[in-house]
């Protein structure tokens, strides 16, 4: 019973173990994934905003890329933060397990050598023997059999708990040895990620003495900047409600419910495009998302808040722009003082690219996936290349992030 009892006790602290080791190396895989996909967005981030000359890029722009940077590069060292300090608790957990196996270990092996010596003085055949024979009955016997075979059983059983219990504390022992490794290197990686995060503060704070006098004027232009787009943000939006009612009306629905009523076939590809969120292809061949859906604030003027319908993606100069899923071109937008925007619809979706400088396709245009549409435009006087990416269901806007592909 005691025994019994001794296994259940070891099974149970085994189990809980492997249950929070387990756990911990879940989030771990999960915070692996959120690095790779950080390291991913440095490498573009390099490839798109810093591997060419400084001098074709305005001073407002490499400010302007050096925050965005820099707030990615922070991301970075938080993400991996995290992961040492996971680590280092799974450290500790392997070695408290460790150290509980060792202590069952000894145990196992003092009960075993117990056993040994009693066997050793009861080895012979012949005790065995007399030990049944001197039995009183029958039944006593057949008892004392029973209880030759147990012990012989128990014997072995204690054996083979020795050699896995010996095994997984050598299996322990390799984890801890590779998670300390892993921890090292997790470490030497922020180092270096600090001292680059430095350097890139250092280089900002240079750029931003260099246009203190100016900036009145900076701010001037972003605050400009940032009426210019709530102006085609309106405009937009009035063309989609246009678009909407149009189109029901077309269908004979004279209802106005803000939304498409969609035929059968546009019903299957509105029901295809849902089904593709988070594996949309990206609309240029490589891009980074240099600013956010939603509330942000200005990269270079914290003051200012800006409200994106969209995700703006930096992309290489005149980039092709390629649609994200097959559909029909709904519109082409000119608005004045502002470059274009295609507007391509999906069943009740659409998807927008704005901020273009050369249009392939017209409305009316049937549309397949990865076909180039358009270019984007790039300013020639701050030298960047921005596409203004949104999506829409019905009239209500969507964060495309969670729509589009990962890296």
């Amino acid at each position: 019973m005691q025994a019994h009892r001794f296994y259940l006790t070891v099974f149970i602290g085994c189990f809980c173990s492997s249950l929070l080791l387990f756990g911990q190396s879940e989030k771990q895989k999960k915070l692996e994934a959120q690095r790779q996909q950080v390291l991913r967005e440095m490498k573009q981030i390099n490839a798109l905003l810093f591997s060419k000359k400084k001098e074709e890029k305005s001073e407002i722009t490499l400010i302007e890329d050096l925050n965005y940077k820099v707030s990615v590069r922070r991301n970075l060292i938080r993400i991996t933060n995290e992961q040492a300090n996971l680590l280092t608790r799974e450290i500790n957990a392997n070695q408290k397990e460790i150290s509980s196996l060792r202590e069952q270990l000894e145990e196992l092996k003092e009960d075993y050598a117990a056993m040994i010596v009693k066997s050793y003085k009861s080895k012979s055949e012949q005790s065995k023997i007399m030990f049944l024979l001197s039995s009183n009955d029958f039944k006593q016997a057949y008892k004392r059999l029973q209880y030759i075979k147990q012990y012989t059983n128990y014997q072995k059983e204690q054996g083979e708990a020795i050699k896995t219990k010996t095994k997984e504390l050598q299996d322990l022992n390799i984890e801890l040895s590779k998670r300390k490794e892993d921890k090292q290197k997790l470490i030497e990686e922020n180092r270096l990620a600090k001292r680059e995060l430095e350097q890139e503060l250092k280089e900002r704070e240079t750029l931003m003495a260099s246009i203190k006098s100016d900036m009145s004027k900076f701010n001037a232009q972003i605050k400009k900047k940032k009426q210019e787009a709530e102006r085609l943000n309106r405009e937009i939006d009035r063309l989609i409600k246009e678009a909407i009612a149009a189109s029901n009306e077309k269908a004979g629905n004279t209802t106005s419910t803000g939304k498409f009523v969609l035929t059968p076939e546009a019903r299957r590809v509105a029901t295809n495009f849902e089904s593709n969120k988070g594996n949309l292809s990206w609309p240029v061949e490589r891009g980074v998302i240099k600013g956010k859906f939603g509330k942000t604030r200005s990269l270079t003027d914290r003051s200012v808040e800006v409200n994106n319908s969209g995700v703006k993606i930096a992309t290489e100069r005149d980039a092709k722009v390629k649609a994200v899923f097959n559909g029909e071109v709904s519109k082409i937008v000119i608005v004045k003082n502002a470059n274009p925007a295609i507007i391509i619809r999906h069943g009740d979706y659409l998807s927008i690219y704005n901020n273009l400088s050369q249009i392939y396709v017209k409305s009316g245009d049937k549309i397949k996936t990865g076909q180039v549409i358009g270019q984007v435009f790039t300013n020639r006087s701050s030298g960047e290349s921005l596409l203004d990416f949104r999506i829409y269901k019905n009239d209500k806007k969507l964060n495309p992030q969670y729509w589009l592909a990962k890296y």
